[in-house]
């Protein structure tokens, strides 16, 4: 049934201050730390860069995730680049 809902689901951002966003469309999160958050989108991998960057609430069943801190900027990467290795990506 979680299956049925990725695929319904719309990417939206929505920044305020530039001190909380709110990403609707996560289907999971990957590394995070207080200068950078990465999570996988229906729209690919986005990198929200930072600094005091805290997850505040995180519904991956909702596929939502609200983060506070001080948002520098917002970075998309293909959604396979996360997984390929180092060794990979000197090849192309």
């Amino acid at each position: 049934m979680a299956s049925e809902k990725n695929t319904t689901w719309q990417h939206r951002l929505a920044l305020t201050e530039r001190e909380t966003l709110s990403v609707d469309g996560v289907h999971s999160l990957g590394s995070y730390d207080e200068k950078e958050i990465r999570m996988e989108t229906t729209d690919g991998i986005l990198a929200v860069q930072g600094e005091g960057m805290n997850i505040k609430q995180l519904d991956l069943e909702a596929g939502n995730v609200v983060i506070e801190g001080f948002v520098r900027a917002l970075v998309y990467d293909e959604k396979d680049t996360q997984k390929k290795g180092l060794f990979t990506r000197f090849l192309k």
